[in-house]
């Protein structure tokens, strides 16, 4: 669970925003070193040289000293090789290690302004149950977790209220969560029975079969329902907008151990997806993210906050992350007072992930 700072009034105050990695889990749970290696070309160079010394000299104080010059660039440069091998099968076996950890996305968070609102909407609109819900008031914050299932086996929500916030601002770089639903039609119907604002009406998806629509929650933040048959998760997708794709799925698939479960370009429409996740589609929640053309950045507003993963090793998940290319905001280590161990950090993007030991998170859940 992530905690929202409080706020000084109702006034928002962007500062006061940041989720608080002390509390993430209180209620839910390049660069390698790389040794300079050896020049062969120098090492050669230096052999040819002793070609044209004179005997006296080869022999003598100076050729001793030539001697003892390329033993050491000879031995330095084996110490290099050395080093760089040794780097080399490091980023091997964190690699491999990722793969094989048992990872899971566990939940996301982000910011509403009426939690009862919300609550009400998800329920009774969206199907959610309201799993777990508490009052911090010395804090000045409420947080409430709905989902479609138990947290230690499905993703879920985590919604915050900030005392006195009503409104925030959700950017351009968030997309959608996805939802998947047996009736798209009937989900729709019910939504607007309810007052809820459907903003694309069902109806096939732009160049495929699937039945989907589109509606907004309360606070603006949009849903995707995706006709499909039962699925053991029906919250399956959380979309989020990419500069640059290619080095998304590299640092997806290597350093948070995701597989690319597809990708698919639209150039009429001017955007290219790729999927990712711990799973197939169809059972798993899975992260969709989204490059639109000529478009490197995005404004990520203070309103979506992050999603929380499993992981076997903070640790060694700080490690990956580092190598390729994240950034590492709360170094791997136990919470204070709850000993929870978790690692935080920004992808290439600067989408922010907090990373659970997963024998901890379960305990926090007892």
């Amino acid at each position: 669970m992530v905690r929202i700072l409080p706020m000084a009034s109702s006034t928002l105050n962007l500062a006061s925003l940041r989720p608080s990695l002390s509390s993430t889990l209180n209620c839910s749970a390049k660069f390698g070193a790389s040794a300079t290696p050896s020049n062969p070309n120098r090492r050669l160079a230096l052999f040819h040289l002793g070609s044209v010394i004179p005997q006296a000299q080869l022999f003598g104080v100076r050729a001793s000293k030539f001697l003892r010059t390329e033993k050491n660039s000879i031995e330095a440069g084996t110490a290099g090789n050395a080093a760089q091998a040794s780097t080399s099968v490091n980023h091997e076996n964190i690699l491999e290690w990722v793969k094989k950890d048992e990872r899971r996305m566990l939940h996301v968070v982000y910011r509403v302004g009426d939690l009862d609102r919300t609550i009400k909407f998800y329920t009774e609109c969206l199907g959610m149950k309201l799993l777990r819900k508490r009052d911090i008031p010395e804090e000045r914050y409420t947080n409430a977790f709905l989902g479609y299932g138990p947290e230690d086996s499905h993703f879920v929500v985590e919604l915050t209220y900030n005392y006195g916030v009503d409104k925030y601002d959700i950017g351009t770089g968030f997309g959608h969560f996805g939802i998947a639903v047996e009736d798209v039609a009937k989900t729709v119907e019910l939504i607007k029975a309810k007052g809820g604002k459907v903003t694309r009406e069902p109806g096939p998806v732009k160049g495929g079969n699937t039945v989907i629509a589109f509606i907004e929650d309360p606070d603006g933040y949009k849903f995707e329902l995706l006709e499909r048959g039962p699925t053991p998760e029906p919250l399956c997708q959380l979309m989020l907008r990419v500069g640059d794709l290619d080095r998304s799925i590299n640092f997806y698939e290597k350093a948070f151990g995701m597989e690319l479960l597809r990708k698919r370009d639209n150039p009429e429409y001017k955007y290219t997806i790729a999927m990712m996740g711990y799973g197939p589609e169809d059972k798993n929640a899975v992260l969709e993210l989204t490059y639109n053309y000529g478009v490197t950045e995005y404004t990520k507003g203070n309103a979506y906050a992050q999603i929380a993963i499993g992981t076997d090793d903070v640790y060694k998940t700080a490690e990956a992350i580092k190598l390729y290319g994240g950034k590492i905001t709360r170094e791997p280590g136990p919470l204070p007072g709850i000993n929870t161990k978790i690692t935080a950090c920004l992808d290439p993007d600067g989408w922010k992930a907090v990373f659970v030991d997963n024998i901890d998170f379960l305990k926090e859940l007892e």
